[in-house]
């Protein structure tokens, strides 16, 4: 039997490839620039860039499936983006690193988390809700395309 090995860590240069191949598997549409990643990754002072990675028996090391983004200003902390590689979504990989983030801003004795999602998502929607953010608000005409979003909100206790 196989033991599986995962791990969630901050996110390296050497990251960018499979960060970016994902990105574009799940965000077809909306896809950030590499710059944009670039950004997050080098410049952003605000910003906290983790990765989640599998090993199959710890022999072949580790490799990126998932990556989260999130803002920390002052007790609020914003979700960027979170994403998982399609193959691996549903087997609580995006959980694992939700509950990370939710960790990680309770420690840091951040109040509030917040995020924006596209109202027609309705999977992102569930999954959010599944971890208790609350509909606050419709933000119209949010995204470049015209896209309406959900501005959600989760106390952090």
């Amino acid at each position: 039997m196989q033991n599986l090995f995962v791990n969630i860590r901050e996110a390296k240069l050497d990251d960018l490839k499979a960060i970016m191949q994902i990105e574009q598997l799940c965000f077809p549409h909306g896809a950030w620039k590499e710059e944009n990643i670039l950004y997050e990754l080098k410049e952003n002072p605000v910003a906290h860039f983790w990765v989640i990675e599998l090993s199959i028996n710890n022999e072949d090391g580790y490799q990126v499936v998932g990556f989260c983004d999130y803002w920390e200003t002052f007790d609020s902390a914003t979700i960027c983006q979170i994403a998982v590689h399609p193959y691996l979504q549903r087997k609580q990989l995006g959980s694992a690193m939700m509950d990370e983030i939710y960790n990680d801003c309770y420690a840091k004795k951040i109040r509030t988390l917040t995020l924006e999602v596209r109202t027609t998502n309705e999977k992102a929607i569930n999954f959010y809700k599944k971890h208790g953010f609350k509909t606050e608000t419709t933000k119209p005409h949010y995204y470049d395309n015209g896209d309406d979003a959900y501005y959600m909100i989760l106390e952090v206790k």
